[in-house]
């Protein structure tokens, strides 16, 4: 591909991302959701990212991850859930996500 095609594919992509992004907040006031649909959606958002956690924790590719992922991912979410700062939920999980590694754990 000649550079001139690949700037017009970047503008026309920022473009239509920048649109999709503005659309949200002027549309808003034109459109009037449900209690339920308004309920549906934040479930659809906690399901979802429940999903995306999941997936990134127990494969590796197309493989299994091990048993060390999860266990860091474990300690991490009991960090997070009791409020622990961010940096130390990180360094927490991948310690000991680490640590079981470098002791032959999977």
């Amino acid at each position: 591909m000649n550079e001139p095609l690949i700037l017009a594919a970047i503008l026309i992509l920022a473009a239509g991302t920048f649109s999709l992004r503005v659309a949200g907040p002027l549309m808003r006031a034109r459109f009037e959701l449900s209690e339920r649909t308004r309920q549906l959606l934040s479930t659809a958002a906690i399901v979802l990212l429940a999903a995306l956690v999941a997936t990134a924790t127990f494969t590796a590719g197309h493989t299994h991850a091990g048993i060390a992922r999860p266990l860091g991912v474990l300690v991490g979410g009991l960090l997070a859930w009791r409020r622990a700062p961010f940096v130390l939920v990180v360094v927490a999980a991948a310690a000991t996500a680490a640590g079981l590694r470098l002791l032959g754990v999977p």
